[in-house]
This record gives structure tokens, C-alpha cells and sequence, in this order.
């Protein structure tokens, strides 16, 4: 239906994988089971690495994106479709959730890839 359109701008996985929009972290997705790879948004990763004083020594970037990405692997053996919620505990002895959407689709080549992203983000 739109094959005759002319495309007026493109932006692909890569660019924004490359302009930090999203931040792969295939590596740590890939040891919890996950096959594709895994970029988060800035907005989450900004949310990862935001370690409030109070937890310092207790939480840890790494350790936050290890539960991220296995919440995520739990949150996808549970749902069949393409896009999913899910939520994380992000502050020891608080109980704050933070609800995360993950989104399975194509990547630039048509490759299946994963984002996780928050609910308001695209």
C-alpha cells in the first residue's frame, strides 16, 4: 500500500545503538537464556545505574541489570506475545517497583531482537 511513498527519514537499530538511545546488554541477557539480542533505552538505563546514596555497597549497577533481564526471562516464559509488562523491586527493604514493557520484534535485517523500555516509551 505504501511501496510508491518516499521515505522521508529512517532511523535504525544500530544508530541508535551507536548514539546511546539504546544500550545493548545482549552479554548479560544472553547468560539468564536470552537468544536475541537485548538493548535497553536510555530511559532505563539511566534508571539501572541510578543508585541512590543510601544503597551504595549494597546494589550495584550489574546486580540491578542481572535482575532486570531476569525478571524480564521470567516475564517472557509467561507471555506468548510480541510485548509484555513486568515489574522490578529497584530499592532494597523499600518494596519500589518499577513496571518495565518489553517488545520483541525486528531488528534492522529483520533479525528478531528484544528492547525493554518503560511503558510510555516506543
Amino acid at each position: 500500500m505504501f511501496d510508491d511513498w518516499p521515505i522521508i527519514h529512517t532511523y535504525t537499530r544500530a544508530q541508535a545503538l551507536a548514539d546511546g538511545v539504546l544500550v545493548d546488554i545482549s552479554a548479560m541477557a544472553h547468560e539468564v537464556g536470552f537468544q536475541w539480542s537485548v538493548a535497553v533505552t536510555q530511559a532505563v538505563w539511566a534508571i539501572i545505574q541510578e543508585i541512590p546514596t543510601r544503597f551504595e555497597g549494597i546494589q550495584s549497577v550489574d546486580g540491578r541489570l542481572w535482575d532486570l533481564v531476569w525478571m524480564a526471562s521470567l516475564a517472557v516464559r509467561r507471555n506468548s506475545g510480541t510485548e509484555t509488562l513486568f515489574r522490578l523491586i529497584m530499592h532494597h527493604g523499600q518494596k519500589t517497583y518499577q513496571t518495565f514493557k518489553l517488545v520483541a520484534g525486528p531488528g534492522d535485517v529483520g533479525e528478531p531482537v528484544i528492547t525493554i523500555m518503560l511503558p510510555n516509551e516506543d
